[in-house]
């Protein structure tokens, strides 16, 4: 590949542990940033990731049956 540099692995690698649901501060630890707001510059997370996401924690119907 022409023109790929680290800074773009870094980039999308960045992106891809926020997408799987990792908090900012476990990020933070593998990319080595330590300014919060310079690493929200590297994240480009897709709407539909959230959504995903949202869906995943939300409880089911059947986690609120009680259990005799």
């Amino acid at each position: 590949m022409k023109d790929l540099h680290f800074h773009d692995l870094r980039h999308e690698g960045t992106s891809r542990m926020f997408e799987a649901g990792f908090a900012i501060e476990q990020v933070s630890l593998v990319t080595g940033h330590k300014d919060w707001k310079m690493l929200r510059r590297y994240t480009h997370i897709r709407p539909e990731t959230l959504h995903r996401l949202h869906d995943a924690r939300r409880p089911s119907p059947s986690d609120n049956l009680a259990v005799e």
